[in-house]
């Protein structure tokens, strides 16, 4: 069995991902309603990317809630790694 062994160090990078996935997020919802803008009313074109727009702003909104146990799991994983090496 292999176990997994995190930092405080390595929150940086996991930090910098998310932000780079909520920019790339927020800029791709952006060029969608763009696409939806130009798409005539009540067309199914126009239905279809304001469903793959409901559908991608439903990540970000979940996005707190990962940070949350992200965080969560390496502060616990340090806890118990000094905890009992003490």
């Amino acid at each position: 069995m292999k176990k997994a062994k995190f930092e405080i160090s390595d929150m940086l990078p996991i930090a910098l991902t998310l932000v780079v996935a909520g920019i790339g997020i927020a800029y791709g919802l952006q060029v969608m309603g763009d696409v939806r803008d130009d798409m005539a009313a009540g067309s199914q074109e126009r239905n279809a990317t304001v469903d793959a727009i409901t559908g991608v702003a439903k990540l970000p909104a979940k996005l707190p809630m990962i940070v949350t146990v992200i965080v969560a799991a390496i502060i616990i994983g340090i806890l118990v790694r000094y905890l009992m090496f003490k």
